[in-house]
């Protein structure tokens, strides 16, 4: 009788390698309900990013602000940006309406894909109009706007859903390993910086982080007084970023659990520091790792709250999220007539052509997301750097990153900026704030940066390699004043102050660093 072993052999390879497969899916697939939220979380942050934008829209994205694109196309030779080509004031104030417009269109889900797209490259050509302005939490937006290209956002709570004929309830692809991993990374990175220092190692951090005027606000500088919890608070975030690499090792409610501890966390950066939206941002994030449990739950919970009929039992606000949630009959596009719908315009995607949706969902993200990972092993010391043109693919992209976030170790002073200008008549005023000069420190930095923009313009002005800034700045300041006062503004002094911060030492005294002075009839870039 002929043995039956080698088969044997076969087919528990086979059921190893099946239930490898099935556990990788089960890890990196995503549920469509938190695919749509996402994808509301995403149109939502891009117009209240506009908006923000809005209040210093003359000052960073204008010829008459601080980097005029004779100045941007000089100081950054591969800028691409929308933006700036058009230059007028007008054109760009209409490329922030459009922008808007398309992130409300992502919002309901109409002609996703297409939104997705079109709101990449409008967020591409608006980092690149400025980038002095950009944080942590610009970069890491934009990279989840390139994800979003790749991922099937509207197939629920959207317009879009009405046409799409599709039974599935979640999705496993190359893409959503990528934007899970994206997240993954960022936290392991900084995780691997941070303790590099010691700072964090010694639990000091935080503290250091809410003495900071600049950044420290609402409920920050109220904490700042208790150094013994914020060391607490050091080391348990310590703690949790080194639970990160389970938002991908775990699923259904202990991947929840971990996800919702990091949402906690960034929550309570937005009520204790100015860092713009860089919060809000990772919290639209971490939806994507809630898993079908945690959505039914949801469901189930809001049921209660509504009626068969839609009508809602209890409070408004739950009876509009149940609606919301029950899929394309409870959505904004049930409630529109399909005859209108017809007749909205048709923007193809190229992944409607036959052969490309494979590239979109497989390859690309597949290329991309093996750069990302080897060029942060590289920033972190532990390979090689990525091949040449990989590197070039990212730096064009601007999907190349760096997550050195207040590491290895925080900032220890307190910073601000006096603009001394002289008037024709002998005067002088701080061009900045338009007040009297003075090098005291203000009551508060961060009202006197005015916004997280500004707060991040004028720190990357006064650094190593941006001189030529001060200059523009200087230029802005002369040009400003000018055009709306009798008196002219004669020249300015750029004059930088900082207190280092001591929670737990003696106080020290102010210093203060004379950087440059501006001839407001002089040429434009001065030494």
């Amino acid at each position: 009788m002929a043995s039956t072993e080698p088969t044997d052999w076969r087919q528990r390879i086979t059921a190893g390698l099946d239930a490898v497969a099935a556990g990788f899916e089960r890890r990196v697939e995503i549920d469509l309900r938190a695919l749509a939220a996402f994808r509301i979380g995403l149109g939502s942050l891009i117009v209240l990013d506009l908006l923000l934008r809005t209040r210093d829209f003359t000052a960073f994205y204008t010829n008459d602000g601080v980097l005029p694109t004779k100045a941007l196309y000089s100081d950054y030779t591969d800028v691409h940006s929308l933006h700036a080509w058009l230059g007028e004031w007008w054109l760009v104030a209409l490329l922030f309406v459009v922008a808007a417009a398309v992130g409300v269109a992502l919002v309901v889900g109409y002609r996703t894909r297409t939104v997705t797209l079109i709101s990449f490259l409008l967020l591409f050509s608006l980092h690149n109009r400025n980038p002095m302005v950009l944080n942590g939490g610009d970069i890491l937006f934009r990279l989840l706007v390139f994800w979003a290209i790749f991922l099937p956002l509207g197939e629920r709570w959207s317009i879009d859903a009405r046409r799409i004929d599709r039974d599935r309830s979640s999705v496993a692809t190359m893409a959503t390993f990528a934007v899970l991993a994206q997240i993954v990374i960022m936290y392991v990175s900084n995780f691997v910086h941070k303790t590099n220092g010691q700072d964090w190692i010694q639990g000091k951090a935080v503290a250091y982080i809410l003495h900071l005027d600049q950044f420290s606000v609402f409920l920050g500088p109220y904490l700042a007084e208790y150094t013994g919890l914020l060391k607490l608070f050091t080391w348990g975030w310590l703690f949790l970023m080194a639970l990160s690499p389970f938002l991908f090792v775990l699923t259904g409610w202990p991947r929840a659990v971990v996800a919702t501890g990091f949402m906690g966390m960034h929550l309570g950066m937005l009520v204790t520091m100015q860092i713009a939206i860089f919060p809000l941002v990772v919290v639209v994030g971490l939806l994507l790792f809630y898993q079908a449990p945690v959505w039914d739950w949801f469901e189930a919970v809001a049921s209660r709250f509504v009626t068969a009929d839609g009508s809602a039992r209890g409070p408004d606000l739950l009876g509009t999220a149940r609606r919301s949630v029950s899929g394309a009959e409870g959505s904004v596009a049930s409630r529109l007539p399909t005859a209108s719908l017809n007749r909205l315009p048709r923007i193809p995607y190229p992944a409607e052509i036959p052969g490309v949706r494979p590239i979109l969902s497989m390859i690309i993200p597949a290329v991309f997301i093996a750069l990302i990972i080897m060029s942060n092993a590289h920033a972190l010391g532990y390979t090689a750097e990525p091949p040449e043109q990989g590197q070039t693919l990212l730096d064009k992209t601007d999907t190349d990153q760096s997550w050195q976030l207040f590491a290895p170790n925080p900032l220890k002073d307190t910073r601000w900026f006096v603009a001394e200008a002289t008037l024709a008549n002998g005067e002088t005023v701080d061009a900045f704030t338009g007040g009297n000069v003075t090098f005291d420190r203000p009551p508060n930095a961060a009202d006197r940066a005015g916004t997280a923009r500004w707060r991040k313009y004028l720190a990357n002005m006064f650094t190593a390699g941006n001189e030529n800034h001060q200059s523009y700045f200087s230029n802005y300041l002369c040009g400003k004043w000018n055009r709306s006062h009798d008196v002219k503004m004669e020249s300015v002094e750029l004059h930088g102050l900082h207190e280092e911060e001591t929670p737990f030492g003696p106080d020290v005294e102010i210093q203060r660093t004379r950087f440059s002075e501006y001839d407001c009839s002089g040429p434009f870039v001065q030494d």
